[in-house]
């Protein structure tokens, strides 16, 4: 996660992003209705609890009329009842509305993250997608069900309790809002420093999470060249570097909370003074008087809560800013607004003159034409850095040429809809990722249109198939997660029959045999040879070994195509392709 990010706060409140997220409401709007309908007849029966007392006390209890007290006090219990209900409803709606929008959020996030490019994910780090999807998404719902409507309901709360108290007897209530620059005072200082303190508190767990994460993913080194004391005490600094920063925010809810509490008792202070004064004077009854501290008691509470969703408010704006930049990140087009009418299978590939740039200045390929001839077995090499992998990439639109066209049977791969595209061509890539669940499900990716003997033929025909048998419960096995619970060259294997499953049209292996022992290579160099009869493949491998039987080999070299021809004529031209060979078997 990107520790500069964190540092960013934003406003506390954005019109923009808030009707933005307000859509998210649209789908449940009723039951937003039904949600502040209920918390405004729960407003009203807390009004009414002090209104009910004072009538107890002014009417009933000064007359000594018990009848009349108890059919109140029954009144009263009947008034609690209904908060107490019209409480759970609120809290539950707004809750479910909350727990729903996170759903709906998470779900667009995640399908929008599938259609991203693939360069995307290049220039931005797991950790930060991953906590879009999870913590800023949780911020929102704190705010959605907590803040949005609780907000309303503590605003009609302040307001009803100021147009009663004003009712009741103005000079008492003018009286007791004089306490209130006190209060106003407090929640500034209170929102300034809290912000402030909530943003390290957010920068320090991002360096505890990017150093947790780079220490857990490279343990095997750190404990191999005995790192753990070292390691342990950054982890140290950063932990207490965290510490500080939520004691002062602590410290500041300390300071806050009893600060309002005294305001609150020198506003009871007043009414008890002011209101005595009167009472003893015969111009005001005692019902009032108790009626006004029950009131006084309630008006700091949404006061308090109002602070507080000050910082959750700010904490929403600034979570949505970078959810909404996300899914405002443009998509990969899937299908073209004119799609070619798809040609029957071939696996003719051609280049023409394609040039990529991850980043503007720095060419990647340059100007590369070249054509595959339906069925026809390729090679390409070079020294690492020379643009291998990235030319494969390509043909599978796992990226988009710069300039340049690349045509599949004819047709610009730009026109194919990009399923059909990637159900034509497969790939085998050097770094196998493995799912966590079966080995049947890793290789047919919970396709069941595949039946289970094309899944068996499959792992036979690429001889995986033995060791699979010889795992806990065969083809039902559990992975465990990326495979660990598999050798390097299981996996590789594995991906291999992953590939063949899918019966492609063109196969693509990218350093396919890298990662598995020599037995094991002559089992899959056997099976490739059959398998790849009459489909086209193109094979990127730095051990020439394993290509010296493919119709012809393509040689790059700095991003520039710069010899063509079989094995044979590539040795005999004495060239790029002649030192690689020399490098590898000088010995």
């Amino acid at each position: 996660m990107s520790q500069h990010e964190e540092e960013i706060i934003g406003k506390a409140y954005d019109s923009r992003l808030m009707r933005r997220l307000l859509t998210y409401l649209h789908p449940y709007r009723w039951q937003v209705v039904l949600a502040v309908v209920v918390l405004i007849f729960g407003s009203l029966a807390e009004l009414l609890l002090p209104w009910l007392t004072r009538v107890a006390i002014d009417r009933y209890i000064s007359t000594r009329q018990f009848r009349g007290l108890i059919g109140l006090a029954a009144v009263y219990f009947a008034v609690l009842l209904m908060q107490m209900t019209f409480i759970f409803f609120q809290t539950f709606l707004t809750q479910k509305i909350g727990q729903k929008v996170m759903y709906d959020m998470r779900n667009q996030i995640f399908s929008h993250l599938q259609r991203l490019p693939l360069s995307f994910f290049d220039k931005n780090p797991v950790g930060r997608l991953v906590t879009r999807a999870t913590n800023d998404v949780e911020t929102l719902n704190s705010m959605l069900s907590s803040g949005v409507v609780t907000l309303f309901g503590d605003l009609f709360v302040l307001f009803g309790i100021i147009i009663v108290m004003l009712v009741f007897n103005w000079q008492l209530a003018l009286l007791c809002f004089t306490v209130l620059p006190l209060i106003f005072a407090a929640s500034a200082w209170f929102r300034i420093n809290v912000r402030e303190s909530f943003r390290k508190v957010r920068l320090r767990i991002a360096r505890i999470n990017s150093y947790l994460q780079e220490n857990i993913m490279g343990m095997s080194i750190v404990q191999i060249f005995n790192r753990e004391k070292k390691n342990y005490r950054r982890f140290d600094e950063l932990n207490h570097d965290y510490l500080e920063a939520y004691l002062e925010t602590i410290y500041y809810y300390s300071v806050f909370y009893p600060l309002v509490e005294i305001i609150s008792s020198l506003a009871l202070a007043i009414i008890l003074w002011y209101g005595g004064i009167r009472v003893i004077s015969g111009t005001l009854t005692i019902g009032v008087v108790v009626a006004f501290v029950q009131y006084s008691q309630r008006f700091f509470q949404p006061i308090r809560d109002l602070s507080e969703k000050y910082n959750l408010m700010q904490s929403a704006m600034a979570s949505s800013e970078r959810i909404f930049k996300l899914l405002d990140e443009p998509e990969q087009t899937l299908i073209p607004d004119h799609p070619a009418k798809m040609p029957p299978p071939c696996g003719e590939i051609e280049f023409r003159g394609v040039s990529f740039s991850y980043n503007l200045d720095e060419p990647v390929l340059k100007q590369i034409s070249f054509r595959i001839g339906c069925g026809q077995k390729v090679a390409i090499v070079g020294a690492t850095g020379a643009g291998k992998t990235t030319l494969i990439n390509l043909i599978d639109r796992l990226y988009e040429p710069s300039s340049g066209q690349i045509l599949l049977n004819g047709i610009d791969t730009g026109l194919y809809p990009l399923a059909e595209l990637r159900r034509r061509v497969r790939m085998v890539l050097q770094d196998v990722f493995i799912f966590s669940g079966t080995v049947e499900y890793n290789i047919r990716l919970g396709d069941q249109s595949i039946p289970m003997d094309r899944v068996v033929q499959a792992a036979k025909d690429v001889h995986a198939h033995d060791f699979i048998e010889k795992l806990p419960n065969g083809y039902q096995t559990e992975l465990s997660e990326r495979g660990s619970n598999l050798s390097v060259g299981q996996k590789q294997l594995l991906s291999f029959a992953r590939a063949l499953v899918f019966d492609p049209e063109v196969l693509i292996m990218d350093e396919a045999t890298s990662s598995v022992d020599t037995e094991t290579e002559l089992l899959l160099r056997e099976a490739t040879t059959r398998l790849m009869a009459g489909r086209t493949s193109v094979i990127i491998a730095h051990r020439l070994s394993t290509i010296q039987n493919v119709d012809w080999i393509l040689v790059l070299h700095k991003g520039e195509l710069r010899e063509m021809g079989t094995h044979a004529e590539l040795l005999a031209r004495k060239g790029i392709y002649h030192r690689l060979y020399q490098l590898q078997y000088q010995n």
